[in-house]
């Protein structure tokens, strides 16, 4: 058997455990509002134990509409900035980049909608500020990591056979960092999934909503309902970018 033969099956399985997830996701959401007996029975004694302020299909379209409004500058950033600071006109930025991306991380996000409400109003553009301040570190360190593990051997031979700098970057440091890239870009997408839910307390439609009103109301059943639906989305996610993974991998070998 070829090595391309070995790796075909782990590919299929991979992909398949994407499909599966997704398709138990999308059940799951569509019939949320069915189990309404069954949580009727595991609490009888809340008086309505069902979310039904908004539909789990709304709000699972909502909340992954804020965080891909969110992703796309964060990638766009974080890479750009990653490619800047590996750059000889870049490196001596590095530090203050590193600063300002961990102070975006380390900030709270519930403080940075406190600061970015008064600016931008209640809704989904504080959500977003907040995901891109939290979000943009690791795709930074990811495509820095990257670009740095090239192999100085590589890019000898590049700049050998004449090469431009801007060649070299695309042709042969991109391709080779790109699995890292994916990984800090791969962190970030989770963290805001999970992160995403704090946008309901600011007026943002998201899979936060049915989690922080079953937490003020003590109805615990809003916050299984809300928090099932938010791990499961992670989870499909997170093997999507594990199956990107490992086809990305095989490319560049």
């Amino acid at each position: 058997m070829t090595g391309a033969a070995l790796a075909d099956p782990p590919r299929r399985s991979s992909a398949l455990g994407v499909v599966v997830l997704a398709a138990i996701l999308v059940v799951l959401i569509l019939a949320l509002p069915a189990l309404a007996p069954l949580f009727h029975a595991l609490f009888p004694d809340l008086p309505r134990p069902m979310y039904e302020r908004a539909s789990f299909v709304e709000l699972t379209l909502d909340h992954l509409a804020l965080v891909v409004a969110a992703g796309v500058p964060v990638i766009v950033a974080g890479v750009a900035l990653g490619i800047f600071v590996t750059r000889p006109r870049g490196r001596d930025f590095a530090g203050i980049v590193d600063t300002l991306t961990a102070i975006g991380q380390t900030f709270p996000p519930s403080a940075v909608l406190a600061i970015a409400v008064p600016l931008v109003g209640y809704g989904a553009w504080p959500t977003i500020v907040a995901l891109v301040a939290y979000g943009i570190l690791p795709v930074v360190d990811g495509t820095v990591v990257g670009l740095r593990s090239v192999s100085p051997a590589a890019e000898d031979a590049a700049t050998g056979m004449g090469f431009t700098p801007l060649q070299r970057l695309v042709s042969i440091e991109s391709p080779l960092a790109a699995p890292m890239i994916l990984a800090g870009i791969r962190t970030s997408v989770i963290v805001n999934i999970g992160t995403a839910t704090i946008g309901s307390t600011v007026g943002a439609p998201t899979l936060g909503s049915p989690i922080i009103e079953g937490l003020t109301g003590s109805n615990i059943a809003y916050v299984i309902e809300g928090a099932v639906v938010v791990g499961l989305l992670a989870v499909t996610v997170d093997r999507a970018f594990a199956w990107a993974d490992r086809r990305l991998r095989a490319w560049a070998d």
